[in-house]
């Protein structure tokens, strides 16, 4: 089996299966080498037979800062992205090294199946995502057990909160990953378009309390917002 794209350039966010997943950044430098690096990408993967070693999906994102890739792929275990490391992402990445010269990996973090995900259907227009915003929360090492969860737990109940006063207008769903060292959450959050995105951040509408709970949790360590257009979702073809 050959590699097939889809033609929104999205992972099925739902697929059943799903056991691990990996999400790596690659800073690239330029735009004209990101579109250059997914090209490369696509024509590393699509040349082979795909890799039958439990991997249901390989995504390609472009940040909208210039530089960087990011890369979303769905797995059914640890174990399986571990054989095909061993067994098949060599040769891919010389071919891709290869074609853009001087690609920096610069993280590859493992997270869980899909912890919990919200849809905006209210304030959606229906439209595919433009863009995708990766929110990233790090926690201190005496969070303690439960914290990651009860934090998403809190950013849901602030989306509750907002559904009225302060609607995410243009977003369209959010996914979040619970990171499997124990450190971190992902919000995988699809929107209408990077401005929509920044609109509702310039959104000068005060805080909720249940907000500031979110955002000033003493188990916080760190945050980090970037945002991402879809470029390429390959999966094995029929």
């Amino acid at each position: 089996m050959n590699a097939v794209a889809r033609p929104d350039a999205r992972p099925d966010l739902h697929r059943p299966g799903v056991g691990a997943v990996f999400v790596s950044t690659w800073n690239v430098g330029t735009p004209e080498r990101q579109r250059a690096a997914v090209e490369a990408i696509r024509t590393a993967w699509e040349n082979r037979e795909w890799p039958d070693l439990g991997l249901l999906s390989y995504s390609v994102f472009i940040g909208t800062d210039g530089e960087t890739l990011m890369h979303y792929s769905q797995w059914t275990g640890e174990q399986e992205y571990e054989d095909f490391v061993r067994t098949y992402r060599d040769d891919r990445n010389a071919e891709i090294d290869k074609a853009v010269p001087g690609i920096e990996r610069v993280e590859l973090r493992r997270y869980g199946a899909v912890h919990r995900s919200t849809a905006r259907g209210a304030t959606s227009t229906g439209e595919l995502p433009g863009v995708v915003v990766i929110v990233e929360a790090d926690f201190t090492e005496d969070a303690g057990p439960g914290a990651r969860e009860e934090w998403v737990d809190s950013v849901f109940a602030a989306l509750d909160e907002d559904a009225v006063s302060r609607p995410a207008t243009g977003g369209i769903s959010g996914q979040f990953h619970l990171s499997l060292d124990g450190g971190r959450v992902l919000n995988y959050a699809e929107w209408e378009s990077e401005q929509a995105h920044l609109d509702w951040l310039a959104d000068d509408a005060p805080l909720s309390e249940a907000w500031r709970r979110v955002q000033h949790d003493p188990r916080l360590a760190a945050g980090r917002v970037r945002r991402y257009t879809p470029a390429l979702s390959l999966s094995a073809g029929v």
